[in-house]
């Protein structure tokens, strides 16, 4: 083969490997590819116009996700509407006294009025035995004053008033005894018998102070088991709600637990007062107790002298 035809078939090859080149490398995916080159119309053919809407898309490649759409909500209720309903909250409660007793079944109100009654009676109780007590010692107080500053029965029965309380009394029965005496009769006799008449009156008179506080007694004994009692009646209605409810949410229990154990609280209010009430009076009325056995020891004291005047006035007589 001679050069110039070797140097023809070299170039023939040359130019078809770069069309094939070329023809490989024009072959690009769709969906990357550029838009085709407008074809030149050709001299004596018609020309063939082009629609300028794009090729048509796979669906799944333009496909967007729909949009969410906001759940209705309802205006009243102010929640969403079509979407799960969250489990509802418990109403709130008002944990006050007020609220917890309004709030409390019929027995544990019953209760709690009653243990509200008993205190307000433990008060008044107070109240009034405290100045009745006060102004009983002031009167005893006066008539020792007076009955010790007497030198015989008459002079301390000129001395007494009625003002002077019990003591008035003891003088009177006093001289009345006396009076009963005369000369020859035993003088142990006298003085025993005088001791009965103001051991009893001073045993009234402490009666008689004693009226009222007996209540405190009562109330301080019986008031804790009262509210105990409301509390257990609570409580029972309660675990009654909770078997209802089917639930045991601390939420739920806790308010109803609250209001039983608000009547046990009622109750240790109205005893713990009345007991220290009560013993206080108990002190009082001990001491006033000893105040009118003291008079009554100097009225003894004040018989015995006058009779023992008599015996000697008796005895020199005779002589």
């Amino acid at each position: 083969m001679t050069r110039p035809r070797a140097l023809r078939w070299l170039t023939l090859t040359i130019v078809s490997l770069m069309c094939l080149s070329t023809a490989a490398l024009g072959q690009v995916p769709s969906s990357e590819a550029p838009p085709a080159a407008q074809e030149q119309p050709v001299q004596g053919q018609p020309t063939q116009e082009v629609p300028d809407t794009p090729p048509p898309v796979a669906a799944e490649d333009t496909a967007e996700p729909a949009p969410l759409e906001p759940a209705e909500t309802d205006p009243a209720a102010g929640e969403p509407v079509g979407m799960e309903e969250a489990a509802p909250l418990p109403a709130a409660h008002d944990l006050s006294p007020w609220g917890m007793f309004m709030a409390a079944d019929i027995v544990v109100k019953s209760v709690m009025v009653g243990l509200a009654l008993a205190s307000v009676l433990t008060w008044t109780v107070l109240v009034a035995k405290a100045i009745e007590l006060g102004a009983a010692k002031r009167r005893v107080a006066r008539a020792l004053g007076a009955i010790g500053s007497a030198r015989s029965l008459a002079e301390a029965a000129e001395h007494s008033r009625p003002a002077y309380g019990p003591v008035h009394g003891f003088v009177r029965a006093a001289v009345a005894e006396h009076d009963l005496w005369f000369a020859g009769m035993d003088k142990g006799g006298l003085r025993d018998r005088i001791a009965s008449r103001l051991e009893r009156l001073v045993a009234s008179s402490s009666r008689r102070m004693t009226k009222g506080t007996g209540i405190l007694a009562t109330i301080g004994s019986t008031a804790p088991f009262v509210g105990l009692f409301g509390t257990v009646w609570g409580i029972m209605n309660s675990f009654i709600g909770i078997s209802e409810a089917q639930t045991t949410n601390l939420a739920v229990v806790a308010p109803g637990i609250a209001e039983a154990l608000l009547a046990t609280a009622m109750g240790l209010v109205a005893a713990i007062p009345a007991v220290v009430i009560y013993n206080a009076f108990a002190r009082g009325i001990a001491g006033y107790k000893a105040l009118l056995m003291d008079a009554a020891a100097e009225l003894q004291r004040l018989a015995s002298r006058d009779v023992d005047r008599a015996m000697v006035s008796l005895r020199k007589a005779a002589e």
